[in-house]
C-alpha cells in the first residue's frame, strides 16, 4: 500500500471539500448581500413615502441593515461547516442581558419611534404633556425637548410621553381663549353683556367664525361672574388673553360698571 497516495487523496477530497464550502460561503455572501442593499432600498423608499423622520430613518435603516448582516454572517458560518448553533445562542443571551441593563431606555427608543410614525405632535407645536406647556423643539430617538413658555428647556423622555396624555393645542389651528369676569350685582346683565360682546369684536385678532360668546356662568359671593369665550389662531393666543383682559377694564371703567373686590367690615363692641 502507498502511503503517499493514500495522503494525497486525502488531502485532494478534503481540499475539494472545504473548496466547495467556501466558494458556496462567497456565492451566498455575494447573494446575501445583493438581497440587502435591495431590502434596504425598498425599506427607504416606504419610509420615505410615509413620511418618516430622517432621523428615524437612519436609525431604523442602520439597525435593519446589522441585523441582516449577523444574520447573513451565522448562515456564511454555517455553509462553511462553522457550528452556528452556541454563537447564536451567545447573541441571544448577550441580547437578553443588554435588553435587562437598557429596559427603561428601550422603552423610551419605542416610545420615540412610536411618535415619529404616529406623529401625535410634530416640531413647532404647542403642546402640554407631563405637566409641561411648551413648544416641540426637537424630537429625537430617546427624548422630546419643549421650550417653555418662560423660555426654558423642557425635556421628556418619550416612554412617558408616548404613555401619558398630550395636550395637543396646534392641531387645529385655533383656541378659544376663557376669560372669567366678575360685575357688581347692581350692574345691568344685558348692558354687560353688551359692553363685553362689543370688546370681543373689536378686537382685531379675535375671530368671527366661530362667533365669540358671553354668558352669566355664576352667581357668586359678591360678583356676577361672565364666561367670556373668544376664539382665535393658536398664534395669537397670548396677545388675545391679554388684550381683552386689559380692554375689558377699560370698557368696564367707562360704562360705569364696576368690578366689585373684597371689603373688610369691622365690628366693634361696646363695653
Amino acid at each position: 500500500m502507498n502511503l503517499e497516495n493514500i495522503d494525497t487523496e486525502k488531502w485532494l477530497q478534503l481540499g475539494l471539500d472545504y473548496g466547495l464550502k467556501i466558494l458556496g460561503a462567497i456565492v451566498i455572501w455575494i447573494i446575501g448581500s445583493w438581497v440587502i442593499k435591495k431590502i434596504l432600498k425598498a425599506t427607504k423608499k416606504v419610509m420615505s413615502i410615509g413620511d418618516y423622520d430622517e432621523s428615524l430613518q437612519k436609525f431604523l435603516l442602520n439597525l435593519l441593515s446589522w441585523t441582516l448582516k449577523i444574520v447573513l454572517i451565522i448562515v456564511v458560518l454555517g455553509t462553511v461547516g462553522v457550528e452556528t448553533t452556541s454563537f447564536a445562542a451567545i447573541l441571544a443571551a448577550a441580547g437578553l442581558a443588554v435588553g435587562l441593563a437598557l429596559q427603561g431606555s428601550l422603552g423610551n427608543f419605542a416610545g420615540g419611534v412610536l411618535i415619529m410614525i404616529f406623529k401625535p405632535i410634530k416640531i413647532g407645536d404647542l403642546v402640554e404633556a407631563q405637566g409641561e406647556i411648551g413648544v416641540v423643539k426637537e424630537i429625537e430617538i430617546f427624548t422630546t425637548k419643549l421650550t417653555g413658555l418662560s423660555n426654558r428647556e423642557i425635556i421628556i423622555p418619550n416612554g412617558s410621553l408616548s404613555n401619558g396624555n398630550i395636550i395637543n393645542y396646534s392641531t387645529e389651528g385655533t383656541r378659544r381663549v376663557d376669560l372669567t369676569f366678575g360685575v357688581g350685582y347692581d350692574s345691568d346683565i344685558k348692558k354687560t353683556k353688551e359692553v363685553l360682546m362689543n370688546v370681543l369684536t373689536s378686537h382685531p385678532k379675535v375671530l368671527k367664525t366661530p362667533e365669540p360668546s358671553v354668558n352669566v356662568s355664576e352667581l357668586a359671593d359678591s360678583s356676577i361672574n361672565f364666561a367670556v369665550r373668544p376664539w382665535c389662531h393658536t398664534d395669537d393666543y397670548w396677545a388675545v388673553y391679554f388684550g381683552i383682559t386689559e380692554d375689558v377694564k377699560e370698557a368696564l371703567d367707562k360704562s360705569g360698571i364696576e368690578i366689585p373686590y373684597p371689603h373688610q367690615v369691622e365690628i366693634r363692641k361696646q363695653g
